[in-house]
């Protein structure tokens, strides 16, 4: 999937439709996201001189309208609970000096509305724009530098959690569905794999396709685990933001601490577990995602015990007993499952990740399932880290 190629003109045009803003002088791609095309746009405004632009996919987000009307909603809810305060920050105050929750700085990014007062806007090509405010002051990084930043990390998890507790799932619509339901995903590759397997064609398979091809088959048994919960009542439905790594975790420049958790278009009706185990996910791969030396990757347990510090400091506040017995399948399961993705996209033929190159989905796939393996052989170590915090 190519990004969009748009000239300066058209982005400045588009960026001018949204009514919060004077005169555009800027606009600038914004980040690395594989999924949407993301922009940068600086103006002529003095209360609002930034925002950000946005080109949502409409193959991946095929009811874009929804997206948006789930993202007001969520954005109004969070920001009439900051309004009021809350006595969760004054109950972690007593519990952790380290955090400082009692004055520490929380924002929700905001939907701008376009001159005609709607949520969005459409080109004439029908491409679906939104734009959604700037957090000032503020930055993100790729990599976990120390254990003070992952323990901010996983508070900003916890405390976006907590922020939607009283949301009921039923509110907003589930806009990707299936997304995160990893038997779904394990379907979706055994009928892409029946369909290119064919005999005279595996002779054709890479040493690291096979790889990958019994990897998966050695695990299929075990990934509804966490959807076996659910169906059984063991773990909640409730409101997951779908979509945690480390890079939409906003810090402070000043205190850096966490201050926001952004790209709220997969917030949805699900499982927080999988939320959890995406941030450790993309956290304890010191290496990172796209790393070419695959079989150099490690599930770092002391990046692991800072992030589930933090979080698990906010989570007695609305876990249950079994949501702690459930920590380690999430761990193990989301690079699993992420990992079935790119295999399943890589053997479909890339169509729905942007790839930079042929193999590249096959190189993440490799990525992820190196990632599981390492927390496979340190299931131990990480159980005790969980037990520590209960």
């Amino acid at each position: 999937m190519e990004n969009s190629v748009m000239d300066v003109v058209d982005l400045k045009a588009i960026a001018n439709q949204f009514s919060d803003v004077n005169g555009v002088r800027g606009v600038e791609p914004l980040g690395n996201g594989i999924i949407n095309d993301t922009y940068f746009v600086t103006t002529d405004s003095p209360t609002r001189p930034h925002f950000v632009l946005q080109k949502v996919n409409t193959q991946v987000f095929r009811q874009p309208h929804l997206v948006m009307e789930n993202m007001c909603i969520l954005t109004e809810h969070i920001s009439q609970v900051l309004r009021k305060g809350d006595s969760a920050k004054e109950s972690l105050s007593r519990k952790s000096d380290t955090l400082r929750e009692r004055d520490r700085r929380w924002e929700v990014p905001g939907v701008l509305r376009t001159i005609r007062g709607e949520n969005h806007y459409i080109d004439v090509e029908n491409g679906f724009w939104r734009a959604i405010s700037f957090i000032p002051e503020s930055y993100s990084f790729d990599m976990i530098a120390n254990q003070q930043q992952a323990q901010e990390i996983g508070y900003a998890l916890g405390y976006f959690h907590y922020l939607i507790r009283d949301l009921s799932p039923q509110r907003l619509a589930d806009t990707l569905p299936g997304f995160h339901i990893t038997p779904i995903y394990l379907e979706a590759y055994q009928r892409v794999l029946s369909q290119v397997s064919r005999p005279n064609r595996k002779s054709e398979f890479s040493h690291e396709l096979k790889y990958c091809l019994q990897f998966v088959e050695e695990r299929q048994n075990w990934v509804s685990v966490l959807e076996n919960a659910k169906n059984q009542g063991l773990l909640p439905l409730r409101l997951m933001h779908g979509d945690p790594k480390i890079n939409n975790v906003m810090f402070d420049r000043q205190t850096h601490q966490s201050i926001s958790l952004i790209d709220l278009d997969t917030v949805k009706p699900g499982l927080i577990h999988y939320d959890i185990g995406d941030c450790l996910r993309s956290g304890c791969n010191l290496l990172g995602e796209e790393t070419e030396d695959w079989q150099r990757v490690v599930f770092d347990v002391d990046i692991c015990q800072g992030i589930l510090q933090g979080y698990l400091l906010v989570a007695p506040e609305f876990f249950t007993e079994n949501d702690y017995l459930y920590i380690y399948d999430a761990i193990r399961l989301i690079p699993f499952e992420l990992g079935l993705r790119f295999l399943t996209d890589y053997l479909a033929g890339n169509v729905y990740f942007k790839v930079n190159y042929p193999e590249h989905n096959l190189a993440r796939a490799l990525v992820q399932f190196q990632l599981t393996r390492s927390i496979e052989t340190q299931e131990n170590s990480i159980r005790q880290i969980i037990q520590s915090f209960q």
